[in-house]
């Protein structure tokens, strides 16, 4: 890393530090350093929030009055991700060239955009799909940013709190992801909170309509946005990281970058993309999305489906990401302490057992009331372990990259593997739709056992050639 002449730092009026060298324990800034991250993890929490509110909002679209099919839902919720991907191409190039402070003030002012439109759609049902796509695809600014976020505090500290502190950002910021899905469902009854605009009819099958104001699910979170651009452009400084576009792209040339973005597919690609599609999928397989529930109790039915009570996706859809988000910031001090690649070892492990685990309750057995609630607590408990070694996995892979990186690529790397990984909403809604949940779970397990073998291989074993 290099710095940027004195007097380039001085025509900035102060935003870009000076010499900054975060090995130096003599020189290094930890107060600024924490209140980096701390600023920063605000607003990518925020973020997550922007990213994932359509997720909390897309399977009651058809209950607020919208008449939408299985697939063009599942292709709504797909669209953050595919979205969040290609930004976070662009996100994971900036933070070298305009600044942590510029980098994150305007891209919290951008997440207001997506959030704005949510709030004002779920009113009235006669938005056509095409506009609520765009507010879908909009909302993946929120997902770009986590490119330009973790590698601009990754400059702040030294490699040997990079683990807890990524960790740390990270987890806090996934937590935004269970936040609103927690949330939503509280923050609609409140009618003292609708400022703007009324009340509507939430109108789910087998119940009475209930009167609710969706728009409080995003109205709630813009004054917190607003907040978050003004902390970060008073508080925060920029690190004089001397790295332009074409320099970033020499990690492509680096047989790591690629083996690293296969384990962040594995891991943080299965985080984002369950905690997108997770309620609509349990909707689908054993709520009111499921035809075959819904007619089942009827007497030319072929089916008993008599005394099953269906499950409300909004009061367990929280719980995946939570626990993910949980298991991020609590397994990162053990991922400095112990080295990242045997953590990835133990996720990719338990991502194997997880779905392998799961895979039966994905074609739920009808044949009575006990069969179906025995097999959604096996989907459920499944479900929450997939999130939790998915979780153990985006904390040891991001103590790994510092550790096989120098510092100027360690970042790109970071930005770069989790663009990749963005899409794992797009590429869950896809193959759920495409190919049946059996069969995409079944591919999860080939991808995760692959995984296991480069990391064993590559980063884990004994004498392995890059330890980490």
């Amino acid at each position: 890393m290099s710095t940027r002449p004195n007097q380039a730092s001085t025509a900035r009026g102060g935003e870009w530090l000076e010499d900054w060298d975060p090995e130096n324990a003599e020189t290094w800034d930890s107060h600024l350093a924490w209140r980096t991250l701390w600023v920063t993890t605000f607003c990518l929490t925020l973020a997550f929030v922007a990213w994932f509110l359509p997720s909390a909002i897309i399977p009651k679209l058809n209950a607020l009055g919208y008449t939408f099919s299985q697939n063009q839902l599942y292709w709504m919720a797909a669209m953050p991700g595919l979205s969040a991907g290609l930004f976070r191409l662009v996100w994971m190039v900036l933070p070298p060239i305009v600044g942590t402070r510029k980098l994150v003030s305007l891209t919290s002012l951008l997440l207001i955009a997506s959030t704005l439109g949510w709030g004002v759609r779920v009113q009235t049902p006669d938005a056509p799909y095409w506009e609520l796509m765009v507010l879908a695809l909009l909302a993946g600014i929120g997902g770009g940013a986590f490119s330009g976020f973790m590698p601009s505090t990754s400059y702040f500290f030294p490699k040997a709190k990079q683990g807890t502190a990524l960790g740390l950002q990270a987890g806090l910021g996934n937590f935004g992801v269970s936040l609103v899905q927690l949330l939503t469902p509280f923050l609609i009854g409140f009618s003292a909170l609708a400022v703007f605009g009324g009340s509507q009819q939430l109108e789910v099958a087998g119940g009475e309509p209930t009167e609710v104001w969706y728009q409080n699910a995003a109205f709630v979170w813009i004054p917190l946005m607003v907040i978050g651009a003004v902390l970060a452009w008073t508080m925060l400084k920029s690190v004089p990281v001397q790295a332009g576009i074409r320099q970033q792209f020499d990690i492509f040339a680096n047989r790591d970058t690629w083996l690293m973005t296969l384990l962040y597919i594995m891991t943080f690609g299965t985080f984002s993309g369950l905690a997108a599609q997770f309620g609509l999928l349990m909707s689908n397989l054993y709520g009111g999305g499921n035809d075959e529930i819904v007619a089942g109790a009827g007497a030319s039915a072929r089916l008993l489906i008599d005394g099953y009570s269906v499950p409300d996706p909004v009061k367990f859809v929280f719980l995946g990401p939570l626990i993910g988000a949980a298991a991020r910031v609590a397994f990162s001090p053990l991922t400095d302490r112990m080295g990242g690649a045997v953590w990835t070892l133990v996720s990719g492990i338990g991502v194997v057992v997880a779905i392998a685990f799961t895979l039966p309750a994905l074609t739920p057995d009808l044949s009575s009331a006990e069969a179906l609630q025995g097999d959604f607590r096996q989907f459920l408990w499944g479900m929450l372990a997939i999130f939790l070694f998915s979780g153990i996995g985006n904390a040891s892979t991001f103590k790994q990259m510092p550790m096989i990186f120098e510092r100027r690529q360690a970042g790109g790397v970071i930005g770069w593997t989790a663009a990749i990984a963005a899409f794992g909403p797009f590429f869950f809604g896809v193959g759920v739709t495409t190919l049946g949940p059996t069969a995409f779970f079944a591919i999860g397990i080939a991808w995760a056992l692959m995984c296991i073998a480069i990391t064993w291989q590559r980063y884990a074993r004994p004498g392995a050639p890059k330890p980490s």
